[in-house]
């Protein structure tokens, strides 16, 4: 009896030691599990790298200004009679459309008037800026806005500066000389008729123009 006693405390003994032993290696293999996804939360992030390797890799964007569509040319202003002009004026444009295009010109005119009793001599400058719409291939519709400097004379043999707008609609025609260059003759028509316009009421204004890239 005594023996059985003794048997029956160290096998109790036993087994709630292997119970206790037993709740202590879950909470390791607890950590163990956790320590596990902790280091695959620790692994670099290859979303941002590559992310970082498309941007590196995609072409730049393309800017708004292309020097390909620019065009440069110019005209020779003649006009003889009573009222003699003999100007030249410089431009550059830009073809925002294949057909639609925006400018700009520079204008200087040697100026001589017998309208009057007394001849006058004069230089006049200014600028003008433009739009153009090819109608078809070799007839273009043309707008201009243009402020010359005129120096304007008075009967009593006096004279003074002044900025005299015009607004000039028209069109004229290209023939092309080469591949890449053209001959333009050109007609237009002042619509605001300034009191210091030197010109008559709706007199045409012709020119014959060079350029390149139009």
């Amino acid at each position: 009896m005594k023996y059985f006693l003794v048997f029956t405390l160290v096998f109790g003994s036993i087994t709630v030691f292997a119970q206790e032993s037993g709740n202590i290696t879950v909470p390791q293999d607890t950590v163990e599990v956790k320590t596990t996804a902790e280091s695959e939360n620790m692994q670099p992030d290859n979303t941002l790298v590559n992310q970082e390797e498309q941007n590196s890799t995609q072409p730049e964007k393309e800017s708004k200004f292309n020097k390909s569509k620019l065009y440069y040319g110019g005209y020779l202003n003649l006009s003889f009679g009573s009222y003699t002009r003999i100007g030249i004026e410089p431009l550059v444009g830009y073809k925002v459309t294949p057909k639609f295009s925006i400018g700009g010109k520079l204008s200087y005119n040697y100026i001589k008037d017998k309208r009057y009793t007394q001849e006058y001599t004069t230089n006049n400058f200014g600028f003008s800026l433009f739009t153009r719409y090819r109608v078809v291939p070799r007839i273009y519709g043309h707008a201009e806005f243009s402020s010359i400097n005129y120096e304007l004379f008075y009967t009593d043999g006096s004279s003074k500066r002044e900025w005299v707008p015009f607004l000039f609609l028209g069109g004229g025609y290209s023939q092309p000389i080469t591949k890449n260059s053209w001959l333009t003759a050109e007609v237009l028509f002042d619509v605001l008729q300034n009191e210091n316009s030197p010109y008559k009421n709706w007199e045409p204004f012709f020119s014959i123009g060079v350029g390149v890239g139009f």
